[in-house]
């Protein structure tokens, strides 16, 4: 399960690289270690336009399933995930490589993976959502607030992935088409897209460390 990426391209080669029409993101840094539950910048589309702006990463869990954010999505067919699965809900979240940990001793090792050695952009299949509650930095009287938060789909490993983490992979959109698809499109049509990237699209590019890209 994909916990740790990297967003290590600049604001403005975003801008350009996914055709963003406002950008309310503020002043954004290098990403080359992103956490759940950090902000982290995503891309939406409304009004007509491409918006890049930040937001938690993580959604509240369903009903019993304790309380961790829920920061992969696998099973589009529950209830609980169907009403953000609509063109309105769905994001694009702006990725360099992404991280599994490879199960070594004494401790787990984290590799990263990218499209090639160069870490060009693609994104993850998003989903948001607005939500009202605890999340963030841990403060000395906790307050509920108003969040948006965003979480995006996996699949089945493919062969690159799989050699560190056999269950799953994020779905990775590469090109203009999907992403135009994945903002867009109809449910069913959008869908399609989750599936792994075939493994020569794909790179382990680094180990050892908890960032990359910078």
């Amino acid at each position: 399960m994909c916990n740790l990426y990297s967003s290590a391209r600049s604001q403005d080669e975003i801008r350009r690289t996914f055709a963003i029409d406002r950008d309310e993101a503020g002043n954004l840094p290098l990403l080359p270690g992103i956490f759940p539950d950090q902000m982290a910048p995503v891309i939406l589309a409304a009004d007509g336009e491409r918006v890049l702006t930040m937001m938690r990463w993580g959604f509240p869990p369903p009903p019993k399933v304790g309380t961790q954010p829920v920061t992969n999505v696998r099973n589009v067919a529950s209830p609980y995930w169907r009403p953000w699965l609509k063109p309105a809900h769905r994001c694009l979240v702006p990725v360099t490589s992404f991280s599994e940990y490879a199960d070594t001793k004494p401790r787990k090792t984290p590799v990263w993976l990218a499209l090639d050695e160069s870490r060009p952009l693609f994104a993850f299949a998003g989903i948001w959502r607005p939500w009202t509650g605890v999340r963030g930095p841990k403060r000395d009287e906790p307050v509920e607030e108003e969040h948006r938060l965003f979480s995006f789909l996996t699949t089945e490993a493919n062969g690159i992935v799989g050699q560190v983490h056999r269950k799953a992979m994020p779905v990775l959109l590469t090109t203009v088409e999907e992403w135009s698809t994945w903002l867009e499109a109809p449910v069913e049509e959008a869908l399609q897209l989750q599936r792994p990237l075939p493994d020569e699209m794909m790179a382990e590019v680094a180990r050892g460390s908890r960032q990359d890209g910078i």
